[in-house]
């Protein structure tokens, strides 16, 4: 399973006539706060192939329309939420690579993830594999001398801290898939509305000077959805495949 860890920007807003507020933040960067620079800098494989393309947190601008600026803000806080549980996905998916000594890149992360644990445990009384419920997938660790009983022994630290992890990265995959549903809405009526939109911001601007700037932001906007729409695309792709290889896993013990 190859992920990508975006970069983080911000999306911003200006007041009107107000060139040096332009960029100012309108999110706020409590997700940069949380995540950290070194967040950013980690992959598993895909970062190589990315070219130019620009990652990380929408960009928006203020285009003078009410209605537009709140559907611009509210894609651009969908997908910076679906981004962030993009890369809580790619964080724990490290943190069990690292810790179980997986090589990082390439495909089946899960697999080999499940083939480590089972391997380093192997000489203990436990049946671990992998459980799919509904649209959850976790860990499932049965200790088989005490199947039945109440007399099953505390699990070691690393395997419940396993436990504990692939379960968020269920969720978190779970949270990627809704949201790029909401998403691909949101920008799907912004892309249909687009010859629209450039009438309403030219009928907004006072004068011809804010006319062109306020055009340029839309155009700047759109870019950014345009943007949001192929890597949000992308991050559901890549939690879909996480299911699939989940079940894989599960056989026929669904």
């Amino acid at each position: 399973m190859s992920f990508f860890i975006p970069f983080c920007c911000c999306f911003s807003c200006k007041k009107p006539d107000d060139h040096e507020t332009e960029r100012e933040p309108l999110l706020g960067s409590r997700q940069t706060e949380q995540n950290g620079p070194a967040s950013a800098r980690q992959t598993l494989s895909v970062a190589q192939n990315d070219g130019c393309k620009r990652r990380g947190k929408l960009m928006m601008r203020r285009v003078g329309v009410p209605d537009l600026d709140q559907r611009f803000l509210d894609v651009a806080e969908t997908f910076n939420e679906q981004q962030h549980r993009f890369e809580t996905t790619v964080h724990l998916l490290l943190n069990l690579q690292k810790r179980y000594a997986c090589a990082h890149g390439g495909t089946l992360a899960l697999t080999n993830i499940l083939k480590k644990i089972r391997d380093e445990h192997a000489d203990a009384d436990y049946r671990i594999s992998m459980r799919l419920k509904g649209y959850d997938f976790s860990l499932c660790v049965i200790q088989t001398s005490s199947e039945g009983t109440k007399d099953a022994e505390p699990l070691p630290y690393h395997l419940k801290r396993a436990i504990d992890e692939f379960k968020d990265i269920s969720e978190s995959a779970k949270a990627i898939i809704a949201k790029g549903t909401t998403l691909q809405e949101l920008i799907g009526w912004l892309l249909r509305s687009k010859d629209h939109m450039d009438e309403q911001v030219k009928v907004a601007a006072d004068t011809f000077q804010e006319q062109g700037r306020l055009s340029e932001n839309l155009k700047e906007n759109m870019n950014e959805v345009e943007r949001a729409k192929e890597l949000s695309m992308e991050y559901r792709q890549k939690a879909g495949e996480l299911f699939i290889e989940a079940a894989d896993i599960a056989g026929p013990h669904l």
